[in-house]
């Protein structure tokens, strides 16, 4: 049994599908949309398996994302390199991401660290050492 994807409420639908397809080398179906739900999705697919749904419609709340809170709290990519983590990081810091977790080895032996989408939502950047 694999994950087959995670799904992502968002106000800016194009925006997030821009960031995964450009920094996370996702490639992106068609955009789905249902008028009379007023919902429109996207898939972005990744090299390995599990796919992200971006979602969004009419009515879904605003609500932060806090780190410390019950429920999902981050997703990673794996990365095939340290200096790739290194290179995204400083990327995505130069593009104006918040880098919520500098670059580091962790205590479990991944060289990691943590990026903002574009709606706060927390991405390991990981390789396994």
């Amino acid at each position: 049994m694999t994950i087959h994807h995670l799904a992502i409420w968002t106000f800016r639908l194009e925006e997030l599908k821009t960031f995964y397809t450009t920094y996370f080398k996702g490639k992106s179906n068609e955009k789905y949309i249902n008028p009379q739900k007023g919902f429109e999705s996207y898939f972005i697919s990744f090299n390995g398996g599990a796919t992200l749904e971006l979602m969004s419609r009419t009515d879904i709340q605003h609500a932060p994302i806090e780190e410390n809170r019950q429920g999902l709290t981050h997703f990673a990519f794996s990365f095939d390199s340290k200096e790739e983590v290194l290179q995204t990081t400083e990327l995505l810091r130069t593009k104006g991401y918040i880098i919520a977790s500098e670059p580091r080895t962790s205590g479990d032996g991944y060289f990691e660290s943590v990026i903002l989408d574009p709606d706060g939502n927390r991405i390991e950047c990981v390789y396994i050492v």
